[in-house]
């Protein structure tokens, strides 16, 4: 959508002059603001089964309410010039605006309200909501749109359609192409792959599971390259990249080499002659023209939880629904919402036009970086993948210099401290994340060699030894007959494969409701929640990611050498060329594929000798453990070949014990095997007892969900 295609998102003269007018009556400030809201669908009460609509403890029955909110910037702001790319989108008045989509869900009654609203982040425009527990609390929830780049999610991209919002779409935000002052087109080189396909059909340019987001400027392939790889390492060491003439591929929309479709809407595909193998990586540099401006996503995250915390009405009238309702806010979003939560405190947008705070909370979830969305080209999809951006810049809390790259010293934090609107900030992960997804770098910093200090309004909490985002939990997940008979789970990335180990089961559920609990207090009675607990190179518990320095043993179903060397996903230092600011993740990167400058240095929690992870929270399964659980699996070779014996994405694994001393010596296995550890199932229950009173005692575990887990091993077939 240009700024030259959006008639319908203007006032007439006459609105305006009414808009003006009913500013005078309210006093409104004129700064930038939410103009309007549409509710487009109300389901009360909701969650309903049938004939049967649930009550939550005293807040009584909930509502959603679904809409869309129009915004508008003046570029002007220096808390808005920060966006990339905001002159060029401006209407014929010099404001900016977009459209963003949302969804409230509060009870119907809301004098029973708490006065907490949670604003989650939708995962790449995915609907969520609040728990059945902050309801019971009376909180409201609010979900809406940060990511204006998918087509995925709603009305596409570059249409003035702008569907009515309902509590099951996907979340969308409409945002305006950047054009040249004089109205031309702008380009760019940008990069896309494919992967681990095979066969004569059209192949997409994917990232992540969703469409590169920008259509090429030509469709003559002798402006662009295609390369096919046979390797690359983790480290970006490639070998057998051979060039691919022009003439033997075409952009198309479909279809074969000899019969290709137009190419009239995304994804992008790519026709090739004589087909793709599946053992080669394909990449390909084009032109791309119409650039996003993306970074409007962070005004619009800021805009529409302002209006619905401070004002009444919008500028016709229309009552805020929250209005008068909302005492205090957290601000929550898992992996990839989560680093782009990071990003947008880190870029000023926790302070609204208007100099007020907008969120006292931040809980930024499984995610260990900022996200690359206020650069032009920007792919936010990436999961930091090869050659994409988002680990560049300060990671951490507290001023800190970045050594390695040369960086000054900064935090994340740096702009909220200067205008006092830093929120109080939860952060925890898992091991996943470690190995997956840098977050080494925010604890060490990229010269690791010290651990980086935490400030009074950051907590952080490590979930040792679990997949992104945890397991499904339970006891009998854990025991050969299941746990060896999952299904694969699929490695996150671009058509990456599957993993070749059964599925971590090792739970965050529980965890994450004691968090939650706390987080609230804090926020709303400034009770402390526990101390911030993590790895640490004070204590010794962070080491070189090989098994030797993990001290990991020699467990049967793993090669000699897991993990190796060269296994972990290893931070990247890009040169993005000179346009590309990485202190903040900004501007206009040059090189669509950036050189290499240097490997970042990555470490990785100790394990004991079962293989499992020191240093973390207490959690049940963990310190009542029936297997060693992993934060990483092995992409399994087969069908999608390429990757085979990497990292398996960002997920986990477990190498269940053996049941009785026998077996384990048959197999070599070095871990003791259930009976010899536990007896019989009593003697498991009583682990599970003192492993659950430990975790309420350090208050990383509700009674409620101690008494849970208890009655849940108690009716599992462990020892039985």
């Amino acid at each position: 959508m240009s700024s030259n295609t959006v008639p319908s998102l203007r006032p007439s003269l006459a609105a305006t002059l009414a808009v003006v007018a009913g500013m005078l009556v309210c006093a409104a400030p004129l700064h930038a603001r939410i103009t309007k809201i549409v509710i487009d669908d109300k389901i009360s009460p909701a969650f309903c089964k049938g004939t049967a609509c649930p009550s939550f403890g005293n807040a009584g029955q909930y509502e959603q309410l679904s809409g869309r909110a129009f915004g508008e910037l003046d570029p002007r702001d220096p808390l808005n010039k920060i966006i990339q790319d905001v002159e060029l989108g401006k209407d014929a008045d010099g404001k900016v605006r977009y459209v963003t989509s949302f969804v409230i869900t509060k009870p119907v009654d809301m004098s029973k309200a708490s006065g907490m609203l949670w604003h989650d982040v939708p995962n790449r425009g995915r609907p969520l909501t609040i728990t059945n527990m902050e309801r019971e609390f009376g909180d409201v929830g609010l979900a809406s749109a940060w990511q204006g780049d998918n087509a995925s999610m709603g009305p596409g991209l570059g249409t003035a359609v702008l569907p009515a919002m309902n509590a099951g779409a996907n979340h969308w935000l409409q945002v305006p192409i950047a054009k040249n002052p004089d109205g031309s087109a702008i380009t760019g080189a940008v990069m896309g792959r494919i992967v681990n396909r095979s066969g004569a059909g059209a192949q997409p340019l994917m990232v992540q599971t969703n469409p590169l987001p920008y259509l090429p400027a030509t469709l003559d392939t002798s402006n662009a390259t295609l390369v096919s790889r046979d390797h690359e390492t983790m480290e970006g060491v490639v070998t057998g990249e051979a060039p691919i003439a022009a003439a033997d591929w075409k952009f198309c929309g479909g279809g074969t080499f000899d019969a290709p479709l137009p190419l009239t809407k995304l994804p992008v595909q790519l026709c090739l002659k004589n087909g793709f193998n599946p053992a080669k990586l394909y990449q390909v540099v084009y032109t791309a023209k119409d650039p996003y401006i993306l970074g409007i996503g962070f005004a619009a995250w800021r805009d529409l939880a302002s209006f619905l915390k401070y004002s009444e009405k919008d500028d016709a009238g229309a009552a805020n629904p929250l209005a008068g309702h909302v005492k205090h806010s957290i601000t929550r979003g898992r992996s990839q919402s989560g680093n782009y939560l990071r990003g947008w405190l880190h870029l000023g947008f926790n302070q609204d036009e208007a100099k007020r705070i907008v969120h006292d909370g931040m809980w930024p979830i499984i995610a260990g970086r900022r996200i690359a969305l206020n650069i032009r080209w920007a792919q936010p999809d990436g999961a930091l993948a090869h050659y994409q951006a988002g680990s560049e810049g300060p990671q951490w809390w507290a001023p800190y210099p970045d050594e390695l790259r040369g960086l000054p010293k900064r935090s994340i934090l740096d702009r909220c401290n200067a205008t006092k609107t830093c929120p109080k900030i939860i952060e925890h992960f898992g091991s996943a994340e470690i190995w997956g997804l840098k977050l080494g770098i925010e604890w060490v910093g990229t010269a690791a060699k010290e651990d980086i200090a935490l400030p009074d309004n950051v907590r952080r909490y490590y979930i040792g030894s679990t997949m992104h985002g945890g397991g499904v939990g339970g006891f009998d997940t854990s025991l050969p007959a299941v746990a060896l008979a999952a299904k694969p789970v699929e490695c996150e990335g671009n058509n990456a494969g599957v993993g070749a180990l059964p599925t971590n089961p090792m739970p965050h559920t529980e965890t994450v409701n004691a968090l939650t609990v706390h987080f609230r207090d804090w926020v709303m009675r400034n009770t402390p929640p526990p101390a911030s607990r993590w790895p640490t190179l004070r204590e010794r518990q962070l080491v070189a990611a090989n098994k030797t320095a993990m001290g990991f043993p020699n467990i049967p179903g793993l090669s000699a050498t897991a993990p190796a060397p060269g296994f972990i996903n290893p931070g990247l230092d890009y040169d993005w060329g000179p346009g590309f600011d990485p202190n903040d993740v900004s501007g206009v990167p040059s090189n669509a594929v950036p050189p290499i400058r240097q490997v970042i240095k990555m470490l990785v929690p100790k394990v004991d000798a079962d293989g499992n992870e020191i240093g973390g929270v207490p959690v049940v399964l963990r310190d009542a453990p029936l297997g060693t659980y992993l934060g990483w699996n092995i992409i399994a070779g087969g069908a999608r070949p390429y990757h085979a014996g990497k990292l398996c994405g960002n997920a986990g694994s477990v190498i269940p014990f053996a049941k009785t001393k026998a077996e384990r010596a048959a197999n070599n296995d070095p871990r003791p095997s259930l009976e010899e550890r536990y007896t019989d199932h009593a003697g498991y229950v009583a682990a599970v007892k003192k492993a659950a009173a430990n975790a309420v005692a350090q208050k990383f575990l509700l009674q409620k969900d101690a008494d849970a887990l208890i009655a849940a091993a108690d009716a599992s077939g462990v020892l039985k």
